[in-house]
């Protein structure tokens, strides 16, 4: 993944600029569970999983033949996790992605169907974070440098594990 920001298109508005979170998932995740314990409603998450089937790339230490390749497909689930603020027009989005590649399957075995399914902060966390399957990356979008100064507030919150009911001021 590159280190320099990107530009895409967010699907309700003006280019996203995208940039790599240096932040493990597995903390991120905790935090977000954590804090939607205390103040349900203060992010709105989505998490879904894909099975992807794919071609075996053609690589010297696997010594296939052309025709092994074709008889074989590499399975991977991808599962991703988006979170971003209540109000969408806060500007930004957090993207945790875990791809586990399951391995390689023959073409006559049953297929992996390769569907999308909404599945649940939770699922997502005790399925693919907490057992530390596959490669996960984070990436963060932002629509203004609003959304960049916001979005980086929050991040070092959840560096530091900090939650809603630890930033409110007393009120004794």
């Amino acid at each position: 993944m590159s280190s320099a920001p990107e530009a895409r298109r967010s699907l309700k508005g003006p280019p996203m600029e995208s940039f790599p979170v240096d932040i493990d998932a597995e903390q991120i995740v905790r935090w977000i569970i954590a804090e939607r314990a205390a103040t349900p409603s203060t992010f709105k998450t989505t998490a879904r999983r894909t099975i992807e089937v794919r071609e075996i790339p053609e690589r010297r230490e696997l010594h296939l033949g052309d025709e092994e390749r074709e008889e074989l497909s590499e399975v991977a689930t991808i599962a991703t996790l988006e979170v971003a603020p209540t109000h969408a027009t806060d500007g930004w989005l957090l993207t945790v992605t875990v791809e586990d590649e399951i391995g390689p399957r023959v073409s006559g075995e049953e297929a992996a169907t390769e569907t999308e399914q909404q599945i649940d902060l939770g699922t997502f966390y005790n399925t693919f974070i907490r057992p530390g399957r596959g490669t996960a990356n984070v990436v963060a979008a932002v629509d203004s440098s609003s959304a960049r100064r916001s979005l980086t507030r929050l991040l070092n919150i959840i560096e530091r594990n900090q939650h809603a009911i630890a930033r409110r001021p007393s009120t004794t």
